[in-house]
């Protein structure tokens, strides 16, 4: 009787742990599709891009182009590349975005970093302001005017110093401090190590994967940015500090216009003006993707960590 009982009760537990595996594997199966599925939107309009920049204007008119290219002309990309502006543009953004993030994340650390020390006079006070500053802010009209009034219009400034430091980058990295072990602090103290000292020979080395996740932040932001450069750069000597991304703004614009005024504007031969908005839209796209797979294995490390105590 007991032998009865224990192999009907091993054949339950067999088909219940058969009904629960395929369970799992109808489960793996949607969530493949959804993958599959969000790829393929976040794909596609990148493959329609790069089709149409290799396509002729004729398909473009025609809207036979979808995610294969027609006729294939690379006359869009020699523009591109032997066009003076769209070069000078494309090394600006690039020395613009190396410069800013390396400011960026310098005063990022420098802020949060004193913020770590429990006995920093006033550290509630400046904590309350940071955070403060980070709900409310002035809006866009003083902001103008207090950088008309600092002279960094039309300059390079512009586009550098007010956005050197986010508050919410701050916050991830001060979370990502307080995680540090006290003890390795202490132990550096002890050998006479000074906060700079410390901050050097223990913070940072401990640091990689939260330097490296908000490093890819600012410089996919100033990458991508720019409104500011649109409000702030408006005489026509400020063009030469044109990124790329307000380039391709005005490309985009003066495909509105007329032959005439397009290329009176000097952006595009307006035969080509297609093939050279989705050229350029590669230049502008294509650098900053690349950027991801060196820092892919920092990225989830960083930000979880950092959100580990507040």
């Amino acid at each position: 009787m007991t032998d009865i009982t224990n192999t009907a009760f091993k054949g339950k537990r067999l088909k219940d742990g058969m009904i629960k595996s395929r369970k799992t594997r109808t489960g793996d199966l949607i969530i493949a599709a959804i993958c599959f599925l969000l790829m393929l939107v976040c794909l596609l309009p990148m493959l329609h891009v790069l089709a149409a920049s290799l396509s002729t204007p004729d398909a473009l008119i025609k809207n036979e182009v979808f995610v294969w290219p027609k006729g294939w002309n690379i006359e869009a990309y020699k523009t591109v590349l032997t066009t003076e502006k769209y070069v000078h543009s494309l090394w600006w953004t690039v020395i613009l975005t190396v410069i800013c993030t390396l400011l960026s994340i310098t005063l990022t650390i420098c802020c949060a970093y004193p913020l770590t020390y429990s006995n920093l006079r006033g550290g509630k006070l400046i904590n309350f302001i940071i955070i403060f500053t980070m709900y409310f802010s002035a809006g866009t009209i003083p902001y103008y005017l207090l950088l008309s009034k600092l002279r960094m219009l039309d300059t390079p400034f512009a586009l550098i110093i007010p956005n050197c430091i986010s508050v919410f980058n701050v916050i991830i990295m001060r979370s990502f401090f307080y995680g540090v072990p006290d003890s390795l602090r202490e132990a550096a103290e002890i050998d006479g190590a000074g906060p700079i000292r410390v901050l050097v020979k223990v913070y940072l080395p401990l640091s990689l994967p939260v330097i490296a996740t908000l490093s890819l932040f600012y410089a996919v932001g100033r990458w991508n940015g720019f409104s500011d450069a649109l409000m702030y750069l408006k005489s026509s000597e400020s063009r030469q500090y044109w990124p790329i991304q307000l380039l391709l703004y005005n490309i985009i614009r003066a495909a509105t216009q007329t032959s005439e005024q397009a290329t009176q504007e000097g952006f595009f031969d307006a035969g080509v003006s297609k093939t050279i908005q989705m050229a350029t839209v590669m230049f502008a796209t294509v650098p900053i993707l690349l950027v991801y797979p060196w820092l892919q294995r920092y990225f989830v490390t960083g930000v979880t960590i950092g959100a580990v105590k507040g």
